[in-house]
């Protein structure tokens, strides 16, 4: 029959879904949905939603989705025009006249899992026949037993062009096409043939485990005769199969992920099979491509910690840096992943027949975070040996916190981050040597030139605070560095640069970095907050310049500015450098000075956000400690 989509949704907006399936199903209210325990799977605990503004039902268990229509079909058992009839007579539709060549056509969609289903049932005699032997001893040398090949549905598809139309010669041809089983020459002159010729065969199913795809191992040593030379060979995307949003083994990794409370996302067919093998029954892969956003969600319907663990060569690190980059912007509280790295070159499956499953099992015991991961990938991604090189690290791992998405989260990553990097880039030096080292920024010091003392510090500071607005930034965070003194030679190189760069604040650096020569030859006490230091604007406000705030969190910051304040200067530098080359490159010279200037706003807005931060902490911290006794404040 000629249904269209806007009548079908018309019928789907006069139902009430819940109306439908409560007759059969008791649903409890839950919010703004229903639920119940799922009607197409044993559970004890409801798993199974059905929403009636959005018009479909959904278990997060078995993954049964669908509409009115499609419960009908599932559950009830109707065919498609007999559910939609039923429908419309309680809906008060009148159904559209039939259509001949409509009605076909429905049917041969309706009959494509009827071809897959059929397919598959040949392939696996075929692997048990005569023309099967070499793809048993395949399975054999891969150590696959009887019993696993049996589970899995391996079967073989022989080397012909013509053997599956053959053999499913009951199908019309255009439905083997549309199922994905044959291939239509695109000159259409030539002869149809088959997709799969000379592979050993493996089905794929949906989350109800109904056949809707096959992947296809090439047998032939020379692989250019077979699917143009690829070593794997996939269904295309078909009305029953969408590689971006299946995942390989989830029917039977679901139930067992319930069971161990964990799932294994590896890169192939043939490590879940291994793993499987193993006793890891909870193993799952991607369609030979990236993990998609749906994968990642069907991943954590089932576990709110999926284990990635791919494979130990260049491409499989590769894969797991992509996945957790496609993970990062959705990320929610208590749904993350956790990340296996297997040894360099080897596969589980190759681990497993090296080490045995206990190998195997004891990486997958203890998977890295998330954080830890993506810290180790981008440390080991390039050399780390310049200031520009851990710039580019740093520069890194900001790029990726910032397309998380949840603010919490991010900020997390952010602070986790940023501490890692610091004491990565500045870690503690060595105690220095019982002679005075004098510094001067470009120059070495004089052996005889005298200790600064904590006034002189001030009178830098105040010295540079004249400069104004232009100067209110550098003053706040060095007169951050005199309060938190066992910061300065951790940011040594950086103020080093910054003073050759820009040399109004030269002075105030020469003299924090020799009293903190000093102090150190001394053996005295930190530096205490020197008196007397200029006043700074209220929107400067940050959290090392004030007593209350957590010394962790001062740090945390004043590395951040200390940062900031260095790449100032060093964007100015660029631009005038852009500038000077317009006459020999307008239009790069221009497009250069557009791109300097995105990015120097955007650190212009890091250090007002940095200070519009702490000046709302500041007051919220102001208002707890004048709350009066007894109040929420107070008590807190």
């Amino acid at each position: 029959m000629a249904l269209s989509p806007q009548w079908l949704d018309a019928l789907r907006a006069r139902i009430t879904l819940s109306a439908v399936i409560g007759r059969s199903v008791r649903l409890q209210k839950a919010g703004r949905e229903f639920r119940a325990c799922c009607p197409f799977h044993d559970e004890k605990s409801p798993s199974f939603y059905v929403n009636d503004a959005k018009g479909f039902y959904h278990c997060f268990g078995c993954q049964a989705h669908g509409d009115a229509i499609r419960w009908l079909t599932d559950h009830q058992g109707l065919a498609f025009m007999d559910a939609v009839k039923e429908l419309a007579a309680e809906a008060g539709l009148e159904v559209p006249a039939p259509d001949p060549r409509a009605a076909r056509q429905a049917e041969q969609r309706a009959g494509l899992s009827d071809v897959t289903e059929a397919a598959q049932n040949w392939f696996e005699d075929n692997l048990r026949s005569a023309d099967g032997a070499e793809a048993r001893g395949y399975l054999a040398r891969r150590g696959i037993s009887d019993a696993t090949a049996r589970a899995f549905g391996f079967g073989h598809a022989p080397d012909s062009r013509q053997a599956l139309s053959r053999a499913l010669s009951r199908f019309d041809e255009a439905l083997l096409v549309e199922a994905g089983m044959r291939i239509a020459p695109e000159d259409g002159e030539k002869e149809h043939y088959d997709r799969f010729r000379g592979r050993l065969m493996l089905p794929i199913h949906d989350a109800r485990g109904r056949v809707i795809a096959f992947g296809g191992r090439t047998l032939a040593t020379d692989v250019a005769r077979n699917g143009g030379g690829a070593k794997y060979l996939n269904s295309p995307d078909t009305p029953l199969f969408d590689k971006g949003r299946t995942l390989y083994n989830l029917h039977r990794a679901a139930p067992a992920a319930r069971k161990a409370g964990r799932m294994v996302v590896v890169e192939g067919y043939m490590d879940v099979i291994a793993l499987a093998q193993a006793g890891i029954a909870e193993a799952v892969a991607p369609m030979g491509t990236a993990l998609t956003e749906h994968q990642l969600e069907l991943l954590w319907r089932q576990v709110e910690r999926p284990i990635l663990c791919f494979d130990g060569d260049a491409a499989g690190q590769r894969a797991a840096l992509k996945a957790i980059a496609r993970a990062l912007p959705l990320l929610r509280p208590g749904h993350s992943l956790g990340i296996v790295r297997l040894p360099a070159g080897l596969d589980p499956d190759d681990l497993i027949r090296q080490q045995g499953a206990g190998a195997v099992a004891a990486l997958l015991a203890a998977p890295q975070s998330l954080a830890d991961a993506l810290w180790r990938f981008e440390h080991d991604a390039a050399p780390l040996s310049a200031p520009e090189d851990k710039a580019g690290l740093k520069a890194r791992l900001l790029s990726h916190v910032e397309t998380i998405q949840d603010p919490d989260i991010r900020a997390l990553y952010r602070r986790e981050l940023l501490e890692r990097f610091s004491a990565f880039a500045f870690p503690p030096r060595p105690p220095r040597s019982n002679q005075p080292r004098e510094w001067k920024p470009g120059q070495p010091r004089r052996a005889d030139a005298p200790q600064r003392s904590a006034p002189e510090v001030t009178a830098r500071l105040q010295q540079l605070a004249r400069g104004g607005a232009r100067s209110a930034f550098a003053t706040a965070v060095l007169s951050g560095l005199a309060r938190h003194p066992g910061e300065i030679a951790r940011h040594e190189d950086a103020l080093m640069q910054l003073a050759r760069r820009d040399r109004n604040v030269a002075p105030a650096i020469d003299a924090l970095m020799a009293l903190s020569e000093s102090l150190d030859l001394g053996g005295t006490s930190p530096i205490s907050a020197p008196i007397g230091l200029p006043a700074l604007p209220d929107r400067n406000h940050y959290a090392f310049l004030h007593e209350g705030n957590s010394p962790d969190e001062a740090r945390e910051d004043l590395a951040e500015a200390v940062s900031l304040l260095v790449e100032r200067p060093a964007l100015k530098a660029a631009k005038a450098a852009a500038t000077a080359r317009f006459d020999h490159d307008p239009e790069g010279s221009i497009a250069e000075q557009g791109r300097l200037r995105e990015r120097e706003m955007a650190l212009e807005e890091r250090i007002k956000r940095l200070g519009r931060k702490r000046a709302a902490t500041a007051r919220q911290s102001h208002s707890a400690s004048s709350a009066p006794a007894g109040s929420a404040h107070a008590t807190e």
